[in-house]
């Protein structure tokens, strides 16, 4: 399958949020302290055009099925230079096409271009194939949460350096 990774524009915002809550709900992620509920998921693009920030979305025969970005991790200040990657997230369809490895390659380059010397992440026990993912990009489990996200119902916790490589 041939699949698009491009920056948001702000007419894919509600197909991005369509695909946050879908794959949340399908993930049974859905009570508070999950990404869900975060005020952004309305408004992506403008909640990534802020500097330090990028989101980028996959597409696949025109339409939008997954997406994920990164911004500076709430609660820490500029010298930390650490990011948090932020709702990633990926229909059915665009599972197991090799969008997910391409799409964090990419971000782990932009968080680079930006300045950010290290990357951050959250997610559940459950969602082991997002797992397998992170740790084959390099990013190794941590026994505790950073920064400020709100996300309090998550329960697994990953960071990578980003060096140069």
């Amino acid at each position: 399958m041939q699949y698009l990774l491009r920056p948001i524009r702000p007419g894919d915002d509600p197909a991005v949020a369509r695909n946050i809550r879908s794959v949340m709900t399908e993930l049974g992620c859905t009570a508070q302290g999950f990404a869900i509920h975060d005020p952004e998921v309305d408004t992506m693009s403008r909640a990534h055009a802020v500097a330090g920030s990028a989101y980028w979305v996959v597409e696949l025969d025109g339409a939008v099925v997954g997406g994920a970005g990164f911004a500076r991790l709430a609660g820490t200040g500029e010298a930390d230079a650490l990011c948090e990657l932020q709702k990633m997230y990926f229909q059915p369809s665009a599972r197991g096409i090799g969008a997910g490895r391409a799409l964090l390659e990419l971000l782990l380059g932009e968080m680079r271009r930006f300045g950010y010397r290290r990357c951050y992440l959250e997610t559940t026990s459950w969602m082991t194939d997002a797992q397998s993912l992170y740790r084959a990009a390099g990013f190794r489990e941590i026994d505790h949460a950073m920064g400020a996200t709100g996300h309090h119902s998550c329960d697994r916790f990953f960071l990578r350096e980003l060096g140069t490589d």
